[in-house]
């Protein structure tokens, strides 16, 4: 595969943010793209209320054209966070790294619908076929081929394929030997949509211990001029499953002797109709290189990056714009594709390093790390050009 001939074909598993983007990225280069999703909807296959999106990922969002609808429909905030403190008291304001030479915002928040709105349409737009209600049953790899079977019953013949089948990948199976399962961090988040506050323009950020002394992140992140979500971290086993109103009891309890924007979120808009949505937090590297002869992988798939480092999709998205790269280089599939790794793998590992021990140090603080200014160095490295 090289330089992007129209009849090079490339099956993509997963149609969420890294997928549809690897999608715009290989269509736009001249690949005849298809993207599969499991889920029987573009509405099904949405995970989550809103997203974070730092500067890298809207560089990312740029090289494929998507950048600019993802700041009109989304809330570019002019910096990073602002810490409260317990009480809600203001402590600090982090501006925020900034590309040289693009004028993006220091974060921009969009809900997760609309993000995933945008993609989709440009995907379409750039030539890709997106096929809901399916997914794969069988995969035969080829010196110069892969057929892959799916549960409609068709085998589709390709040059490619691409595992964009997030942290619970199937497809991972097919580039290893060995097994690898995402590792829990011992916390969960719970995530809300309430509107937004007055106080909610850049990402609230306010911390406290609850009544068991546990160490409770409160996070609020603008989405619009009028909605935002409230995520909460808390310690949890992650094999109880409460129901909805217990979820309701204990996002109170996480909030209970909070102060400021948090208590006015507990006292007015926790008692909703929005559901509450309980997720585990999970981390995984993959070994280089992330592929087997002509499968590759990308995203969570690959490197499953914890939320508080707000880089799971912009990862993704970077991902889809080097493979494309790699693949447009004229070098040989096995080296484009070992390339593509190469570029790829040390900037995910710092992400995935930076968010399971920013976590490890919640529960054992050493002075040594200071999860503070390690985001803020992960975050300023991210600037650099992928």
């Amino acid at each position: 595969m090289s330089h992007g001939k129209a009849h090079e074909k490339v099956l993509i598993l997963g149609a969420g943010i890294g997928g549809l983007a690897t999608a715009i990225a290989l269509s736009n280069a001249g690949y005849e793209t298809t993207v599969i999703e499991v889920q029987p909807t573009l509405h099904s296959s949405v995970y989550g209320v809103g997203i974070i999106q730092a500067p890298n990922q809207l560089r990312a969002l740029d090289a494929i054209g998507c950048a600019r609808q993802c700041i009109e429909q989304g809330y570019p905030a002019e910096n990073m966070n602002r810490m409260y403190d317990r009480e809600g008291n203001l402590v600090r304001t982090v501006p925020g790294p900034r590309i040289p030479g693009f004028d993006f915002p220091a974060m921009n928040g969009i809900t997760r619908p609309r993000l995933h709105t945008i993609l989709a349409d440009k995907a379409i737009e750039a030539g890709a076929t997106v096929e809901y209600d399916k997914t794969i049953t069988e995969v035969k790899q080829y010196d110069d081929r892969v057929e892959v079977g799916l549960t409609d019953g068709t085998t589709r013949t390709v040059d490619l394929l691409v595992g964009a089948d997030g942290v619970r990948s199937v497809v991972r199976n097919l580039v290893f030997d060995t097994v690898y399962e995402p590792r829990y961090t011992g916390k969960s988040v719970l995530r809300i949509n309430i509107p937004r506050l007055p106080e909610m323009d850049a990402i609230v950020r306010q911390e406290g211990r609850n009544q068991r002394g546990d160490r409770v992140g409160v996070g609020m992140v603008p989405l619009s001029e009028d909605i935002g979500y409230l995520f909460v971290n808390i310690v949890w086993d992650r094999t109880v499953r409460p129901s909805r109103d217990e979820l309701r009891e204990l996002l109170k309890q996480e909030l209970a002797g909070f102060g400021g924007p948090a208590g006015v979120v507990r006292d007015h808009y926790i008692d909703t109709d929005e559901d509450i949505v309980l997720r585990p937090e999970e981390w995984l590297l993959a070994p280089a290189p992330w592929h087997n002869g002509r499968v590759v992988l990308i995203g969570d798939a690959a490197h499953a990056v914890t939320p508080n480092t707000a880089q799971g999709a912009a990862q993704a998205i970077e991902d889809g714009i080097v493979l494309t790269e790699c693949l447009t280089g004229g070098d040989p599939l096995e080296q484009a594709l070992t390339a593509y790794t190469e570029r790829r793998y040390e900037r995910c590992k710092l992400v995935v390093d930076y968010g399971y021990k920013a976590r490890q140090w919640e529960f054992h603080p050493t002075p040594d790390f200071d999860p503070q200014e390690m985001g803020i160095r992960m975050r300023q490295s991210l600037i650099e050009p992928i």
